[in-house]
């Protein structure tokens, strides 16, 4: 089991380990005798540790899971089972595409080179090649061995490594489809009237926080490294183009009240440039109205007259004076005006004259 956000894997093993002490050798026949475990606290045994360690415990369930099985030559096999939790650095550039090499590390612990010298027999690592892993792939394994110097001396050190490459189905489910699906609902919005904003508003603020929802829960699963991931990109750019879209909403919708407010002011702008006109043409139709002379038309009428009592007086005065001295009133002046065919604010100006 592989913990990515401690970089470590828990695997359970058989480790098996061979010697030969001629002080056991008990006969010449060959034979062979299985003794418990417990035997191995009264013969000497090698002090391997596993030197990428971080947890390992050894298991007792009925009895403690050692053996030891006494050659009549004296040699000895001293074989245990214990689930033991190994730190592996891994590269998560590519994540979750990447490929990971994690090894085992079995060394002495008190013993150098010069007293103990450890190496992998020839069939050393069994049943690898069967194992399956929920998360991994297991492509190749491989056994070294090196020496170790350290500040105490230098070491033997036996190696198992591990090629392992991702499974890429859980993200697929979990992580890249849903983004994908997010960022395609984030697109329904530009088929939504721009005048429904509530609609738009809600669509958009639902997959901005969908996509921090998923963004924090894969990078909760992860250590807290410091460049950036294959899979920090894909979501970076997901997340912008929800967030784009959002934002192209609130453009259209300052963009259209922009260009409406414009033209309700070019509108205004028009409508009150022809109130403005009409009110010109009103005032000069009345100018033109009032300047009209009923003088021309009263002197036609003066010669057909029969009256000659006002000859001395200017034709608009006298045409005026022989209505009143007729009996006409203000009203009776008004209908004969009209039935002449003047206009009655040409009327006005002769009663206003007289």
């Amino acid at each position: 089991m592989f913990d990515i956000s401690f970089e470590d894997y828990t695997l359970t093993l058989y480790l098996n380990q061979y010697w030969q002490d001629e002080r056991l050798a008990f006969s010449s026949e060959t034979y062979e005798l299985t003794l418990s475990g417990d035997f191995a606290a009264k013969i000497w045994v090698p002090d391997t540790f596993f030197a990428n360690d971080k947890n390992s415990f050894l298991h007792d369930v009925t009895e403690k899971n050692k053996m030891v099985r006494l050659s009549s030559d004296g040699r000895i096999k001293y074989g245990m089972r214990f689930t033991t939790t190994l730190a592996c650095m891994m590269d998560l550039h590519y994540y979750p595409l990447d490929s990971q090499n994690c090894t085992l590390e079995i060394e002495s612990y008190g013993y150098t080179v010069e007293d103990v010298v450890m190496y992998w027999m020839k069939e050393a690592v069994v049943g690898v090649d069967k194992a399956e892993l929920s998360q991994f792939t297991i492509l190749n394994f491989e056994t070294t061995d090196r020496e170790e110097a350290l500040a105490s001396g230098t070491y033997q050190r036996l190696s198992l490594s591990f090629e392992l490459k991702r499974n890429v189905g859980y993200f697929i489910f979990q992580t890249y489809l849903p983004c994908i699906l997010i960022v395609m609902l984030s697109w329904v919005s530009f088929w939504i009237n721009h005048e429904a904003t509530s609609a738009r508003v809600a669509l958009g603020i639902t997959t901005v926080l969908t996509m921090t929802t998923i963004s924090t829960g894969v990078r909760s699963s992860l250590p807290r490294i410091s460049y950036v991931k294959a899979i920090d990109i894909y979501l970076v750019m997901c997340f912008v183009f929800v967030f784009a879209a959002l934002l192209e909403y609130a453009a259209v919708n300052y963009t259209y009240w922009g260009s409406t407010r414009a033209k309700m002011k070019a509108k205004k702008l028009k409508e009150s440039k022809a109130a403005a006109e009409v009110a010109t043409n009103e005032e000069i139709i009345e100018l033109q109205d009032v300047r009209v002379s009923p003088i021309p038309y009263l002197r036609r009428r003066n010669k057909a007259s029969t009256y000659s009592s006002d000859t001395h007086f200017p034709p608009s005065f006298r045409r005026t004076r022989s209505y009143y001295s007729q009996g006409f009133n203000l009203r009776d002046v008004s209908i004969i005006q009209n039935e002449e065919g003047i206009h009655p604010v040409q009327c006005n100006a002769i009663l206003e004259n007289t």
